[in-house]
């Protein structure tokens, strides 16, 4: 089944949004923006910062109510949070008191699964993020990119259909950020689903995506246009085809890259 053939999974309405600042300033971040998402598509949304994208990101979580337009999640309007969607934020958003296994069991324990079977669980999401062996290791012993692992392995063991990544690696360092793309890559593959990841990196957008968003770089945020990445997986950053696409791109844009 090729993309087009896929299952509309989510679909943004004429979504916009204004916030009111300090002393009643309205500001509008996005502005009638339309995006279709299709089941176990990798859509990333791009674009500099204060563009929207990360608004428009929990206005599909649920964290934020659209002042107009709707969000049809499976055709049904997203009214707040749910389990159908995880979330993995910027900051790791970890409990340093609690230990990766604990970090990793909150959202089943949440839901009153019993003891044996969340461990199971929680288990298999350690495992495939690789932090085996640091089960009982506590947010302050783990590196940036074992504590995003973390909230990878805590999102996916709530079994959402669709996983939300708010710029999840914009606070590490160059070499961990590249391993993290190879990691994410690993995961969507091992376990399809939905995700919408959100960056302002042109490379990371090309490396990781079905299909990339590009926003315009100004407020109120708008969809300028999509770009279909058509090529084989595992990807090289350095490859021609995709190198090629990345200067189509940053003509069209004032990413940082």
């Amino acid at each position: 089944m090729n993309a087009n053939e896929q299952l509309l999974k989510i679909r943004c309405e004429n979504i916009s949004k204004t916030f009111i600042q300090k002393g009643n300033q309205e500001v509008p971040v996005i502005r009638d923006v339309n995006v279709d998402v299709r089941e176990n598509e990798f859509l990333v949304i791009c674009g500099p910062g204060q563009c929207g994208k990360s608004t428009l990101l929990r206005i599909i979580a649920g964290l934020e109510i659209p002042d107009t337009g709707t969000v049809l999640l499976d055709g049904k309007p997203v009214e707040g949070p749910g389990a159908d969607r995880g979330m993995v934020f910027q900051s790791y958003m970890l409990f340093a008191w609690k230990t990766v296994r604990h970090n990793v069991e909150l959202g089943l324990k949440l839901r009153g699964v019993p003891p044996k079977e969340r461990q199971e669980i929680a288990q298999r999401y350690i495992d495939m993020v690789g932090l085996q062996g640091f089960e009982n290791h506590y947010p302050h012993q783990l590196s940036g990119g074992m504590k995003q692992r973390v909230g990878i392995a805590r999102a996916y063991a709530n079994a959402p259909t669709v996983m939300l990544l708010d710029e999840p690696f914009g606070q590490l360092d160059a070499q961990t950020r590249m391993f993290m793309q190879h990691e994410i890559a690993r995961i969507w593959e091992q376990e399809k689903r939905t995700v919408i990841f959100v960056t302002n990196n042109i490379d990371e957008a090309l490396f990781l995506a079905d299909r990339i968003v590009l926003m315009e770089g100004k407020l109120p945020g708008t969809v300028k246009t999509e770009y279909k990445v058509d090529l084989p997986r595992p990807r090289e950053h350095i490859s021609m085809d995709l190198l090629r696409l990345r200067k189509v791109i940053t003509d069209n844009t004032e990413l940082v890259l």
